[in-house]
């Protein structure tokens, strides 16, 4: 593990950019920026199409390690280059930011109120290219969507299940159990889940530590024990579907919180915009969720 980037996540002042859209995801990502599907034909396309968003991004002097602490990068992004060097690379050496890695493949089926990630079989092959690509960190999503307790304990132990996996190849896991922002009952799912995680911590070795990546609770500083225990490194939000204003909001009243935003972060930007416009756009961005990041 790098130690200047261990020690940048823990203490540093700012936010993680969720630059990690995937195959599922990546149509409505394009719509928003501007390039509908007519503009490309294929997954191969599509994909150009997304990491050239990506890459202006990145590039972008906007996009500073003064406001963001790290990335994390779609499998795709991570083995393609930015301005000729590998994302990962690009991003320690050139920004100083550093560089994360979405591990999950998707969600299966809704069972018991949840969505469990999909089984990924070669999920060792990957943690052992991430290592040799420079990331460090993975990030694993999953959704609650009812207050169902056995639901919430499944979810919970394959996020620390795969955690520990992550953790064996010295990589830092950010578990994202997600709270639908829809859901009837979500502050009686955001209680049963802190449960879950403060029992599952108990089950890692001392000394080892994760990220929790979670969505904004209905509480103010409902996550205020997971943030100081001392086998989490850090509590980051998801902004869920809320715009980039309400998330910034709701952010700024859970005190060592900081954000992990994807479309709240890119809310705004087009492939239509000039370089001066867009890079305006994402400073605008930055500024106001960095802020909401430190309160």
């Amino acid at each position: 593990m790098n130690a200047k980037q261990n020690e940048r996540m823990r203490t540093g002042k700012g936010f993680i950019a969720a630059l990690d859209q995937s195959g599922g995801s990546t149509p409505k990502a394009l719509k928003l920026y501007g390039i509908d599907e007519s503009k490309y034909k294929g997954d191969d396309q599509m994909f150009d199409k997304i990491h050239e968003m990506r890459s202006r991004i990145i590039t972008s002097p906007s996009f500073t390690s003064d406001g963001v602490l790290a990335a994390i990068l779609f499998e795709q992004t991570m083995d393609r280059e930015i301005a000729g060097k590998p994302t990962a690379t690009y991003l320690w050496e050139e920004k100083g930011i550093v560089p994360i890695l979405k591990i999950d493949k998707g969600l299966a089926e809704t069972k018991d109120g949840v969505q469990l990630m999909k089984p990924v079989p070669d999920l060792d092959k990957l943690l052992k290219r991430a290592v040799e690509k420079g990331i460090y960190g993975t990030k694993e999503r999953s959704v609650i969507k009812e207050a169902n307790p056995a639901g919430i304990k499944a979810i919970a132990a394959q996020q620390f299940e795969w955690a520990k996996q992550v953790l064996a190849h010295g990589l830092v896991p950010i578990l994202e159990p997600e709270v639908d922002i829809k859901s009837p009952n979500k502050a009686e799912c955001e209680k049963l889940l802190k449960q879950e995680l403060l029992a599952g911590l108990d089950g890692l070795k001392e000394g080892q530590q994760v990220i929790f990546k979670l969505t904004i609770p209905d509480q103010p500083d409902f996550y205020a024990d997971l943030i100081k225990h001392p086998k989490v490194a850090r509590v980051v939000a998801l902004s869920g579907g809320y715009t980039r204003e309400d998330a910034c909001e709701k952010l700024a009243k859970n005190h060592g919180m900081i954000a992990s935003f994807s479309r709240a972060l890119t809310e705004g930007l087009t492939a239509q915009q000039s370089d001066q416009e867009f890079n305006t756009m994402l400073k605008t961005a930055v500024g106001k969720i960095h802020q909401a990041s430190i309160s």
